[in-house]
């Protein structure tokens, strides 16, 4: 698998916290979307790692198009 699975055609909008850092599924695969769960094992694609730079509400890609990974860039209008 090299291609991404479209989740949704819309951002997840995540809560983050300064100085965490989270993984974000770039396979679409996951059960616990926008994150990773390691249901990209055995594909081509791997998480992406956002570090938070201050805590606040970020739109996170759940079309896994984005220029911009993880964040969301508004390519799932073009889908």
């Amino acid at each position: 698998m090299t291609k991404p699975v479209v989740v949704q055609k819309k951002p997840y909008l995540v809560e983050v916290e300064s100085g965490k850092t989270y993984y974000w599924c770039s396979c679409g695969l996951s059960k616990k979307q926008p994150f990773c769960d390691g249901s990209h094992k055995g594909t081509d694609l791997v998480p992406v790692a956002y570090k938070a730079t201050e805590t606040k509400t970020v739109a996170m890609c759940g079309c896994k198009a984005s220029a911009n990974k993880p964040l969301c860039d508004g390519a799932h209008t073009k889908l």
